[in-house]
């Protein structure tokens, strides 16, 4: 017997978004992290630091981020590992969250004129206080647009989540769905739940975007 959808159903559907936050954030902060070692490796002039971290950075951006998802947590189960979904999915995101903040910001850090660092090179600056001092603030700068774009892809990603039965938003549709049978309503919900969330986040990359480009033109 099938539900009218109400009150309870959407209360449902709107608290599962502390689990789509809870997972951005996780996955955020690990990836920025995991980005911020990747990012100095990649630039590294140590050949056995640089390309490993190459490879894993082809390999999370080359695979579906589904994909991943799957592998991590069935993969685990397999080896015999027991995973819950919430640890499996924040590991997946986690990861693939530090192989495209990891070149992005390898980008950023690229981006900053060579000069720079050639400067306080010759004034006896140690590599350590160079990137931390001279590099990697100008680089932050450039980084905040491309960061905060990435960032809503991931709180969208989170989606997928999903798939291994993680009660976020849009599983937390599916099961309202299979209770009411009115997938219009419940999708359209989850699809606002989704803007509410993403559209203040696009603004303000923009917003960013367009104020690095002022600041570039001066």
């Amino acid at each position: 017997m099938f539900r009218t959808f109400g009150f309870d159903e959407f209360w449902f559907i709107f608290v599962a978004m502390r689990w789509t936050l809870a997972l951005t954030a996780i996955a955020f902060v690990g990836g920025t992290i995991g980005g911020i070692i990747i990012a100095l490796s990649r630039i590294s002039s140590i050949p056995i630091i640089r390309y490993p971290s190459l490879a894993f950075i082809r390999v999370f951006q080359g695979t579906p981020l589904l994909m991943q998802i799957f592998l991590v947590f069935f993969g685990l189960n397999l080896l015999g590992v027991k995973i819950d979904p919430w640890i499996a999915a924040s590991l997946a995101f986690t990861l693939h969250a530090s192989a495209f903040l990891g070149e992005i910001w390898r980008g950023c850090i690229e981006a900053v004129p060579r000069g720079q660092s050639e400067a306080s090179w010759a004034l006896g600056v140690s590599y350590p206080d160079r990137m931390i001092s001279v590099v990697l603030p100008q680089a932050a700068r450039i980084a905040v647009a491309p960061t905060v774009g990435f960032l809503v892809m991931l709180l969208k990603g989170t989606s997928l989540a999903s798939i291994i039965g993680f009660i976020e938003i849009t599983r937390a549709g599916q099961v309202v769905n299979n209770m009411t049978f009115q997938p219009l309503i419940v999708f359209s919900i989850v699809a606002a739940l989704y803007f509410a969330l993403c559209w203040p986040l696009s603004l303000f990359a923009k917003r960013m975007e367009q104020q690095f480009s002022k600041a570039s033109a001066k």
